[in-house]
């Protein structure tokens, strides 16, 4: 059965996972240290790139397996807040985003879809998460679906019971303030088996499976 997952979110020893205030200059707010650790490379998977194969890399590499979809929160998609403007805005990640899946960006203004030619749609929903995964499980034709952050929508399918399975990377930095991935939702832990492998380059891989 397809799963509804969290890849590769980066957490900060305290527990956030990105920035409050997103600006076009700094799309995770003031988290950007949350990513000195690693720079993507391996997002296709760790034999396309010629670097080292270490566990960060593979492990890494999950993030698009499987995957015929992913829901994401409307500050991932972009900085902007209220009614879309008119300003031709098609996200951060250029000409060829990396998801080469539809998209579905939670929001409650209307905006009209936005597509690639590498497969990459972005579709504009205002709706529960139940609704919201189920539109992406159609979507994705029998392929799993990824909660693609920022962590308040994790969060919002995490307390709705949603999510199948999580790999987190436990940064060993403390930011002391931002987006909390944990505020809210104590005990969860009780509804996952969890395994952590830290490697040499001082993160922590924790694999959190939903029991049952």
């Amino acid at each position: 059965m397809a799963r509804t997952c969290v890849s590769s979110l980066f957490v900060s020893l305290d527990g956030f996972a990105a920035g409050d205030h997103v600006t076009f200059d700094k799309p995770i707010g003031d988290a950007q240290s949350l990513f000195g650790w690693f720079d993507g490379r391996g997002i296709d998977g760790v034999d396309k790139v010629d670097a080292p194969v270490t566990v960060d890399r593979a492990l890494f590499a999950l993030w698009g397996q499987g995957i015929g979809a992913e829901i994401m929160g409307r500050r991932k998609f972009g900085p902007q807040s209220g009614p879309w403007p008119d300003d031709g805005w098609r996200g951060w990640w250029g000409k060829e985003p990396p998801f080469k899946t539809p998209c579905f960006v939670l929001t409650h203004h209307p905006h009209e879809p936005v597509e690639f030619d590498n497969g990459t749609s972005f579709h504009f929903i205002d709706t529960s998460p139940e609704d919201a995964l189920a539109q992406a499980q159609a979507a994705a034709n029998g392929l799993g679906v990824r909660i693609g952050g920022g962590p308040s929508t994790v969060k919002q399918f995490l307390q709705a019971g949603l999510i199948d399975f999580m790999h987190l990377m436990i940064v060993p930095i403390t930011l002391g303030q931002g987006v909390s991935l944990w505020e809210g939702i104590a005990g969860l832990e009780e509804d996952f088996t969890i395994e952590s492998l830290s490697t040499a380059s001082g993160l922590t891989h924790q694999l959190w499976n939903r029991k049952g």
